[in-house]
């Protein structure tokens, strides 16, 4: 990299940065820096799940998931890097008439849109995973195309592959502020003092967004909402090959993870997750819990992402907001920040996704639009 600066900073070093670097990279691009605080993936990436589904219930994110997801099956193809993806499938139990009239209408979306999802019974849902007590739900929803992954093995793969194309990624390096100039983007300052110009910054800094875009002017609404993971080494004798199960009306979910269970849900500490954990999945307390950790949702005001590029400031682009789904979405995402920044024709249409959604014409908040 030249005196000058670079084509492109990324701010954060996730898998939505990974991605961008990556994308950016295929696009072409290769003067480019990615900043991350501290090391590749280490923020909410390092604590995520690792759930990848097409079961969405907009035509939007459904058509993400299914890019992304392509994208994902053929990732060692690509960078090299086997990301252990196990697509066996995702379970939603459904215990509400009112919840299932709503799945079925998902479904219907869905199988429009060429996803393999079917609506089960109970005792459907019981036979792909027997020890669910199921007696009081009313229906159920299983894709198989479904499943998870290693998030951490998704940005070192995008990493590795976009420094072979000429990416400079620098860890333990915190932007400090953006800096503009005439309406445009100039120039990155970073804690150590130093000044990286540029015409180009892409936002991707999980719940670090706001506070970042906020030294360029820009109101990113990102918040910050605690989750966290619990992991036993013991199976209880659940099949190594049963699908990523999620209990919608408490949110408890669970999967197999190598010999063991890792499970979570809305609450924060075991005592709270036991409560819906034991009514669905008796067997869970009989197993020890060897850890736990907890990691940030970025949360956007509606739940749904936040990608595109300011209408006030010109080079300054974002991806965050992604409220649990950035991982997942983190193919497709990457791409279409890359086709941006690069003048491409967009392979999917996220204007509804643009921050300005928030916004009146005179830029004053108004109540979000759920998509």
């Amino acid at each position: 990299m030249g005196s000058l600066g670079v084509d492109a900073v990324i701010l954060g070093g996730g898998c939505i940065g990974a991605s961008v670097a990556y994308h950016l990279a295929e696009a072409g691009l290769t003067e480019v820096l990615l900043l991350e605080a501290d090391t590749l993936g280490s923020g909410s990436t390092s604590k995520a799940a690792g759930g990848i589904r097409l079961q969405h219930g907009d035509p939007l994110n459904v058509r993400l998931a299914q890019r992304s997801l392509a994208e994902l099956v053929a990732f060692e193809q690509l960078t090299g890097v086997d990301i252990f993806l196990r697509q066996v499938g995702y379970l939603f139990l459904i215990s509400s008439p009112s919840d299932l009239a709503i799945f079925d209408r998902s479904v219907a979306l869905q199988q429009s849109l060429g996803v393999p999802v079917r609506v089960l019974s109970p005792d459907e849902a019981g036979e792909l995973v027997p020890q669910l007590v199921t007696g009081d739900l009313v229906g159920a929803t299983f894709c198989p195309s479904d499943g998870f992954a290693t998030p951490e093995a998704v940005v070192q793969g995008y990493a590795t592959a976009a420094r072979r194309s000429g990416v400079t990624i620098r860890q333990g390096e915190r932007a400090a502020r953006i800096i503009t100039a005439h309406g445009r983007v100039a120039a990155v300052l970073t804690e150590r003092g130093e000044r990286i110009a540029t015409p180009t910054v892409i936002c991707a800094a999980g719940i670090g967004s706001r506070a970042i875009a906020a030294t360029a002017g820009v109101d990113l609404p990102v918040s910050a909402e605690r989750r966290r993971i619990f992991f036993s080494s013991h199976s209880g004798g659940i099949s190594s090959d049963v699908p990523l199960t999620v209990d919608f009306a408490t949110g408890f979910y669970f999967h197999r993870e190598g010999p063991g269970l890792l499970f979570g849900g809305r609450e924060l500490t075991a005592e709270e997750m036991m409560a819906p954990a034991m009514h669905r999945l008796p067997v869970i307390a009989d197993l020890p819990l060897k850890s736990t950790w907890h990691g940030d949702y970025d949360m956007s005001p509606d739940h749904n992402a936040m990608v595109g590029h300011s209408a006030h400031l010109s080079g300054f682009y974002y991806a965050t907001g992604f409220s649990g789904h950035g991982f997942q979405l983190s193919p497709a995402v990457g791409e279409h920040l890359a086709e941006l920044v690069t003048g491409r024709q967009p392979s999917i249409d996220l204007a509804p996704l643009r921050a300005e959604r928030f916004a009146d014409a005179d830029g004053n908040r108004v109540e979000p639009i759920v998509i």
